[in-house]
């Protein structure tokens, strides 16, 4: 019988540090969960920028971020949003806001760097939080993470079992991929900057594939591939709020996500 793991990365394989700036009040938001504080209003996408933090910390702080967006030529994509929303929406209201600054930005990525420089900080990503309602930016965002104690070796034992382990996540492919060459997930089977229903997709097609495909989630921007897989695990390692269709939709629920190696065991008994 033929496994597939299906991995999200932030708070799932990655132990996770958010920081959001409201752009309007000043207002710092620390270790926050983005996207539930997204989903708690349909107006607002999250979105990721393809930007490298140097970059935008040595830029003018008093520049307005869209001004500094648009000169740079940074694109974006959908992480996740409650609503339908295009690229072309997203990008009109993003290069034309005229509220956030770039210090909004530095400030977020200044508080996420002075909790991890201390940890081996494997990815660090920026974006924003884009209102409908307004038309404009509404939070700045900067998360970095670090693999959880477990991630390595609970891949390896996947591997070791002959089951093959895959990652979808909303975060940029390349930051991904030097994570899952950290954890020995082989670059083909990384699937970066994928919405929920991309996820979903992912599953569906590995399904195609495989007798058994296992979707190991933590948030709702997962909801639908867990719906999808065989087997839907919820990790709550990374501890913050859960809405309650997460545990619904979970098979399993676990605490270390070296836990998955006993349910995929248990899972290939009671196949064969």
């Amino acid at each position: 019988m033929t496994v597939a793991v299906v991995f999200d990365s932030a708070g799932t394989l990655l132990h996770t540090y958010r920081v959001a700036m409201d752009v309007r009040s000043s207002t710092v938001l620390e270790d926050v969960d983005t996207v539930f504080l997204t989903s708690c209003n349909e107006a607002r996408a999250l979105i990721t920028l393809y930007l490298h933090s140097q970059d935008i910390m040595q830029a003018e702080a008093d520049m307005l971020l869209s001004r500094f967006l648009v000169e740079n030529r940074i694109g974006f994509s959908i992480a996740f949003s409650c609503s339908v929303i295009t690229i072309d929406a997203v990008g009109s209201i993003l290069y034309a806001d005229d509220t956030a600054k770039v210090r909004d930005l530095q400030e977020c990525i200044r508080r996420v760097w002075s909790s991890c420089r201390k940890e081996s900080v494997v990815a660090m990503a920026s974006g924003v939080m884009i209102n409908q309602n307004f038309g404009g930016i509404e939070y700045t965002i900067t998360s970095g993470g670090k693999p959880f104690p477990g991630a390595k070796s609970t891949i390896t034992s996947l591997h070791r079992m002959g089951v093959a382990t895959y990652v979808a996540s909303g975060d940029r492919t390349d930051k991904l991929v030097r994570m899952a060459d950290y954890l020995g997930i082989p670059q083909s089977n990384v699937h970066g900057v994928a919405t929920p229903s991309i996820k979903a997709q992912v599953v569906d097609d590995l399904k195609a594939l495989y007798d058994v495909v296992v979707m190991v989630g933590d948030g709702v921007n997962d909801l639908a591939a867990m719906l999808k897989a065989d087997v839907a695990i919820l990790s709550l390692q990374q501890k913050n709020e859960k809405p309650r269709p997460l545990y619904d939709a979970a098979d399993f629920v676990i605490h270390q996500v070296a836990e998955v190696i006993d349910i995929v065991e248990k899972i290939k008994r009671e196949k064969c």
